[in-house]
This record gives C-alpha cells, structure tokens and sequence, in this order.
C-alpha cells in the first residue's frame, strides 16, 4: 500500500474513533452506563455499526475508554500546577481546584467520573485509576512535611488519601445533586474545616487565603 493511501486511512481511522468516544460520551452522561446503548452511539456519532466494533468490541471496553481519556484530560490540567519550587502544600490545594474547576468538566472528564463511579471497580482499561492520584497526593503530603508545612505528626498516606476523598467525593456529590457550579465554594469550605487539623496556627490564615484566592479563579460567572 503506497504511504499517502496508508496515511489517509490511518487519520480516518482515527477520525473516526475520535467520533465515536465524543459522542458515546455525550451519550453515557446524558443516560449513564446502563441505559446507554451503542446503537444510539452509532447514530449519535454517524459511523457505521462495523467502524464501532473494529474500535471497541463491547459497551464496555469504550466505557473504559471513555475513562483513560477523561481521566488523562484532568491529569494534564492538574500537571499544569506542579513545579519543585512550588510549596506542596500550595500544589495539593491547586490541583483539588483542578478537579472540580467547571471549565475542565468536558464531556470526556464527566463521563470518566460518572462511569468510575457507576461501573464500580474504579478502572479504565488498566489498573485503577485512583491508586496513581493516591501515590501523588500522599507524595506531596510527604513533601508538605518535610517542607514543615504540614504538621510534623501528620501521617502523609493518612492525609494524601483524605484529601483524594475530599476532591473526589465532593465532585460525586455535587454530580449526584445536579449542583456541579458550586463546586469551588465547596472546596473552599472543606479547606477551611481541614487546614486547621493539618497545619500549625500561625500557618492557617496564609493557606486559608491562598485556597480562596483559587476560589476567585474558579467561580463560574452569572
């Protein structure tokens, strides 16, 4: 096969499956996993039954998918807040804004979160995903330690895992009540009840402010 021809049926291809996750995404969040059928994701993206199945063999492997490329979406918007000179305290409080900043909840990040959370065994089509975003926060949580940030008993893989649970369960609740808008404001609440318990006195007006400053960086206007 000559190299354009190969090349042109390469990019269809991948036109196509980039048609065909955009719009079984639009479809799992509008019906979730259950009720979505791939018969309307067919029609929904306008590729044929056989270019759907040379891609995805099942409902399944395109739901996983659907999460390797939502949940890579928010890691490279949550990438943009880590730097070696940033304080990892400053890190972990920026990249829970990343998680429930409005304007990353693109079709593909909303339906990883819906389909982890739906699909239950909380992975796409490797290992499960929340175990990468766990290692991370209990690193920084290590690294605010060190840094004498956090308090000098703080457990860092106690406090890393609370603060996942934290971002994630904010976002699951605000998803389940319809209430996605809100969701700087309630991360700026929840900061204000943590910091307390983490860090020293002296410390919790500083990192108090600093999260309400993401705050105003977050909020959706009216």
């Amino acid at each position: 096969m000559p190299y354009a021809e190969g090349n042109t049926l390469q990019k269809r291809a991948i036109a196509t499956r980039q048609a065909v996750v955009a719009a079984a995404a639009e479809v799992f969040n509008r019906l979730g996993y259950v009720k979505a059928g791939l018969q309307e994701i067919i029609s929904e993206s306008g590729v044929t039954k056989g270019s759907l199945y040379f891609h995805f063999s099942s409902k399944e492997q395109l739901a996983r998918a659907i999460i390797d490329e939502g949940c890579a979406n928010l890691e490279s918007a949550c990438a943009q807040q880590f730097d070696s000179r940033t304080p990892a305290l400053e890190t972990l409080i920026g990249i829970s804004y990343v998680m429930i900043d409005p304007s990353n909840n693109d079709d593909l990040v909303l339906a990883a979160f819906r389909l982890l959370n739906e699909m239950g065994d909380f992975r796409g089509t490797g290992s499960v995903v929340v175990d990468h975003w766990i290692a991370t926060c209990q690193a920084l949580a290590a690294r605010a330690v060190e840094e004498g940030d956090f308090r000098a008993d703080t457990n860092p893989d106690d406090v890393g895992r609370l603060l996942l649970e934290m971002a994630f369960g904010t976002r699951l609740l605000a998803a389940a009540t319809d209430t996605l808008t809100e969701l700087p404001e309630r991360m700026t609440t929840a900061w204000k009840v943590f910091l307390p318990g983490l860090v020293d006195d002296a410390k919790v007006d500083y990192f108090s402010q600093f999260a309400a400053r993401r705050l105003s960086s977050y909020l959706v206007p009216s």
